[in-house]
Formats: structure tokens, C-alpha cells, sequence
């Protein structure tokens, strides 16, 4: 996100800075109906809206609909702000910006996921952001538990709950035309040399291979070796490794039909 300039068409470098006494002096003219007084008031607090984006470490496509769901929530606190409560708007807005993106992510996630799960979630994700202000070490997840007193356990549960899910076919890696993919990063520990042997007969098939080809099926399928290890192990790019053993497995499955 820090390095992110254009969220949902908004140029973030250019937001303007303002004071807090500037803030109060251009709230006064929105509570009196200028309607470019509150043009101006919004842009000067994208800033804010940005900064609670960042606390969700959101990405891509996924951060412009959460900057844009957090304005919504940055208008409805201009609209309801009383400069007599004595407090600073930004104090305000927060909590309503981070309710309206709250209620986003709820509503719109893939997987369901409780309220209370998700609440020690986005504590977590606080604490872990002051925690970071005072210190110049990442904060461990035990850390983080102490200060909102609940068990590591749980709070790494919370946090696993609310990120993205993926998709094992998401490209993780590209070199050229090769394309690696999640599901060529994890390793196949099930099928053994007695399992393979017992569902499909491809000994034949695997005669026809060359012996680069054989070696990388062993030591993925039979061995269980994740595509990263074959390379570093027989001195080929990742990326090789993957083409080839695609090839392979093209090559297995024509001779057998």
C-alpha cells in the first residue's frame, strides 16, 4: 500500500495536508451548506481514508473498493460530526470508516466468517500497528495476543481466517511463457510408490521420457519434493523444472490414450 500512488483513480501523492485548525475552520463552512467546502473537506481527508486501508493490508482490486467503501463512511462522518464534542475529527471519522469497510469485508467475503472472529482480527491488526511504532522489530504473534489479551492461538486463527483466500491455480511466478502456479509450490507426500502403482500402469510410459524428465517425476511424485527443492537439488530454474515436468506429464497421458 505505502507504495501504491493511484487508489480507485486517486492520485494519493497529490492529497493535500492540512491543519488541524484548518480542518475546524472548513468543517464550519460545511455545516453551513458550502458545497465547496465540502468538496474540499473530503479530499483533504482521502488521507485518512487511506491510512485505515493500509491498517487491512489490502491489494490491488481490492484496495480501490475498500478506499472507495471507506469514503462512504468518511461522508457519513462529515455529516454527523458535532464540533462540540471537542474532539479532533479524524478521532471522529476513524471508527465510522473502519465500520462501513468492516461491514464490507463481512458482507462480501467468499468465506463466512463470525463478527466476534473478525473483531479480534482487526484488534489484532491494531495492536500489531502500535506495536510496531515503538519498536523497530516486527511484533511476534505473542506479542501481539498479550496486548489484547487473548491466547496466541486464537488470535493467529483470527487473522488466518480474514485473508485472502487463493486459488491453487493463481500464478504466483511467471518467467516468459512459463507460468508457475500455487499448486506447483506444494508438495505431494500421499502418493507413494505402492498407491501409484496399484490405480494406473504408466511404467511404459515413462520409458519414453528422457532421463531429466524421469528424474523430476521421481522426485516430485514419488519423493514428494516441491517443485523449488527439484531445482535447487538438480541446478535448473524453477520455472525448467515446471515446463518439464508439464512436458512429462503431457507426454505420459498421449502415450496412454
Amino acid at each position: 500500500m505505502s507504495s501504491k500512488v493511484s487508489i480507485a483513480g486517486v492520485d494519493t501523492a497529490k492529497l493535500p495536508k492540512l491543519s488541524n485548525n484548518d480542518i475546524l475552520q472548513l468543517i464550519k463552512k460545511v455545516k453551513m451548506g458550502d458545497p465547496h467546502a465540502r468538496d474540499q473537506f473530503v479530499v483533504a481527508n482521502l488521507r485518512l481514508v487511506l491510512s485505515v486501508v493500509h491498517r487491512f493490508n489490502a491489494k490491488g482490486d481490492k484496495a480501490d473498493d475498500m478506499f472507495q467503501v471507506g469514503c462512504v463512511g468518511l461522508l457519513k462522518a462529515i455529516d454527523n460530526f458535532d464540533e462540540s464534542l471537542n474532539v479532533r475529527f479524524s478521532t471522529y471519522a476513524v471508527p465510522m470508516i473502519v465500520g462501513e469497510i468492516r461491514r464490507y469485508l463481512r458482507d462480501n467475503n467468499s468465506i463466512r466468517v463470525s463478527r466476534s472472529l473478525r473483531d479480534i482480527a482487526y484488534r489484532a491488526m491494531q495492536a500489531k500497528e502500535e506495536l510496531a511504532k515503538t519498536s523497530f522489530a516486527e511484533p511476534t504473534v505473542e506479542e501481539i495476543a498479550q496486548k489484547i489479551n487473548m491466547p496466541a492461538k486464537v488470535v493467529t486463527f483470527a487473522l488466518d481466517a480474514i485473508s485472502d483466500t487463493l486459488s491453487l491455480s493463481d500464478p504466483i511466478y511467471n518467467e516468459g511463457s512459463d507460468t508457475i502456479a500455487l499448486l506447483d509450490q506444494i508438495a505431494d507426500n500421499k502418493n507413494t510408490d505402492e498407491n501409484i502403482n496399484e490405480n494406473i500402469s504408466i511404467k511404459d510410459a515413462i520409458k519414453t521420457l528422457s532421463p531429466r524428465e524421469k528424474e523430476i517425476l521421481l522426485m516430485r511424485y514419488y519423493v514428494g519434493k516441491t517443485q523449488t527443492e527439484v531445482s535447487e537439488e538438480i541446478g535448473i530454474s524453477q520455472a525448467q523444472v515446471s515446463r518439464l515436468e508439464k512436458n512429462a506429464l503431457k507426454s505420459i497421458k498421449e502415450y496412454l490414450v
